[in-house]
């Protein structure tokens, strides 16, 4: 699901956070912003950093899809508020 699908795509960092946490939905972001109010906050919302640099919506798709089980793993996590990807 993208922020689009569900109208938060212009909306600031705290709506998608508390959306997210709202929702039971995890945060997968390229932008430090999410990973660093996890460091501080915690979860709910669990963040998933992508730590590439310039990059196509394709080769992120592919790392997500590479690493699906620690992705899976690191939501079950009851500790575990950020997964960093890169």
């Amino acid at each position: 699901m993208h922020v689009a699908d569900v109208g938060l795509d212009s909306a600031e960092d705290e709506a998608v956070w508390d959306y997210a946490a709202n929702n039971s939905r995890l945060i997968v972001s390229k932008d430090s912003d999410f990973s660093h109010r996890s460091l501080v906050l915690g979860h709910p919302p669990k963040v998933v950093w992508v730590r590439r640099g310039n990059c196509s919506t394709r080769e992120i798709e592919e790392l997500l899809t590479d690493r699906r089980e620690d992705i899976l793993r690191f939501n079950e996590d009851d500790v575990a508020s950020l997964l960093v990807l890169s």
